[in-house]
């Protein structure tokens, strides 16, 4: 099959980002792999979204390092949606806002001309489209999320606040990568008028419950087609565990990863996700989990999939590459009598 990843600029990826590492598995089991970053996207006259793109052609690599510095130093070509069988959007738009707010949304847009084609666009590029912001998170069931408020009032914070019983996270509504997240408690009351001051500049703020179990880190849980991504028996979970004195988990602010133990209460909550997934066309998604709570749903580009496969020595790239050969097959029977987010999930 002939497969464009989207990322934000590809001159800023890295060997060891799952979309690269997602790439390189792509390239391994034969398959005709482009990449190409947001602004390299555009639209012929003739009706087609096209690309800037970079591949390797049928060259061997040992690693992903060697297999990106390939592609890095490959001259571009121009693709049309024409070309392609899949198009996987892997870029994150919270990394483009201020700098580059075009590119934020550009890729969904480029993506539904893509189907036009008959081309599988994962995950549905309407449904990401709907969720470029953490507010996606509060159309799912409430019994999944720890208690919440958006809100841009000052006031509003200070009486979430005080039913909080004096602690609570202060978040920006748009971002990721654990940038700008606060615990606001009685020892750092003074500065909470500043925090929401420097929150606001971004946009609406998100109040929310503070989790106890949020000082032993977090859980990231990859689900696809709904459902838990399990190879030779093996969940793709990592135990993220935060950086002392520090209430992010994130691995690239300090946090560590390790392989996580799934048990049954993380099965069952993300179980609940399955129905609004399937309806979204969410191939491949990462979830935060906290205790018995979802404190996030990546929609977009969520990382460590390499990092869990490394650590398993279990090749999930491979597992998510076969499942969209699948689509693949299915599309080629079905052709336009199957919707691309029946098939995104399928």
């Amino acid at each position: 099959m002939k497969i464009a990843f989207v990322v934000n600029d590809i001159f800023t990826e890295k060997a060891v980002y799952t979309t690269i590492y997602l790439a390189f598995s792509a390239h391994k089991r034969g398959h005709e792999v482009y990449v190409s970053g947001v602004g390299d996207l555009g639209y012929s006259a003739d009706g087609h979204m096209i690309a800037k793109s970079r591949t390797v052609g049928e060259r061997s690599f040992k690693s992903s390092e060697t297999y990106l510095k390939a592609l890095l130093t490959s001259d571009p070509n121009k693709i049309s949606s024409v070309d392609l069988d899949v198009l996987f959007l892997r870029n994150d738009p919270s990394e483009d806002i201020n700098s580059r707010n075009w590119a934020q949304s550009a890729p969904y847009i480029f993506g539904q001309i893509a189907i036009r084609d008959g081309v599988i666009v994962l995950n549905h590029p309407q449904s990401l489209s709907n969720a470029i912001n953490k507010m996606y998170f509060e159309h799912y069931p409430e019994i999944l999320r720890p208690r919440t408020i958006i809100t841009r009032d000052p006031l509003e914070i200070e009486e979430f606040y005080k039913e909080q019983k004096h602690k609570m996270i202060l978040k920006p509504l748009q971002g990721s990568g654990g940038k700008n997240i606060f615990v606001v408690d009685k020892n750092s009351k003074a500065n909470m008028n500043q925090i929401i001051e420097a929150i606001s500049l971004d946009g609406f703020i998100i109040a929310q419950e503070y989790l106890p179990d949020a000082k032993n880190g977090d859980t990231r849980f990859f689900l696809m087609n709904g459902v838990p991504l399990e190879e030779k028996g093996k969940f793709a979970a990592l135990k993220r565990t935060n950086k002392e004195g520090d209430i992010r988990s994130n691995l690239h602010a300090g946090g560590k990863g390790d392989l996580a133990e799934v048990n049954q209460e993380m099965i069952d909550l993300v179980r609940i996700l399955k129905p609004k997934l399937i309806q979204d066309g969410m191939f491949l998604v990462g979830v935060d989990i906290v205790g018995n709570k979802l404190m996030e749903i990546n929609v977009f580009s969520p990382g460590t999939l390499n990092l869990i496969s490394k650590l398993s020595e279990v090749d999930f790239g491979s597992a998510v590459i076969k499942s969209i050969e699948n689509k693949v097959y299915l599309r080629n029977i079905y052709g336009r009598d199957i919707s691309n987010i029946a098939l995104a999930v399928v």
